[in-house]
């Protein structure tokens, strides 16, 4: 029998909490809850640096807000590529010993004329919104599952990320160290 873990999602968003309650099962018997946090980054994160940063700040919160084994913060956000705006999903596990690990989901392309407004930091769900005429997408299926007709959705972005964020958890024999929380936003910060 796995043994139980707490674990706190630095979101309210149910697509999260259920995306990490999912993979999660791969490692221990979860209890899983989310918490309101502040992920400290723009709302509408551009760059691999702020989508992590994003992320690592929410997994770290979380676990400060609520006593947890794990605190996991998912951010999601857009890559400026030679192509165009890539969306991605960034997720961080952060431990009691303030040790992360970090893992993404698959990536897609949006479409290029968004990129102005992406880039004055319009939230890509009010673009999305907007341009589909309908609400609370990414609390639901996201822009990936309207686009794929449902064949891959919000939910599945999120625990590919966080299943991936767990593959040294799921092999400490590979993986015996970790780095810390801290370093990791002390070296993020520099690169301002």
């Amino acid at each position: 029998m796995a043994t139980v873990c707490k674990v706190v999602v630095g979101s309210l968003n149910p697509v999260k909490v259920n995306a990490v309650r999912r993979a999660f099962r791969l490692l221990c018997d979860p209890i899983v809850k989310g918490a309101k946090v502040a992920s400290g980054v723009p709302a509408q994160p551009i760059g691999l640096r702020e989508i992590l940063l994003g992320a690592l700040n929410r997994a770290t919160r979380a676990l400060k807000a609520e006593e947890a084994d794990y605190g996991v913060g998912i951010e999601a956000g857009v890559i400026i590529a030679d192509a165009g705006p890539i969306e991605i999903q960034v997720a961080v596990i952060s431990d009691r010993s303030s040790r992360v690990s970090i893992g993404l989901s698959q990536g897609f392309m949006l479409p290029l004329h968004w990129l102005d407004e992406l880039l004055d930091r319009v939230e890509l769900e009010e673009i999305v919104t907007k341009t589909i005429r309908r609400r609370d997408v990414g609390e639901k299926l996201g822009f990936i599952g309207y686009l794929t007709y449902g064949l891959v959705t919000r939910t599945e972005l999120s625990y590919n990320a966080v299943l991936m964020a767990l593959v040294p958890r799921l092999n400490p024999n590979l993986y015996s160290r970790l780095p810390g929380a801290q370093d990791i936003i002390e070296r993020l910060s520099e690169r301002t």
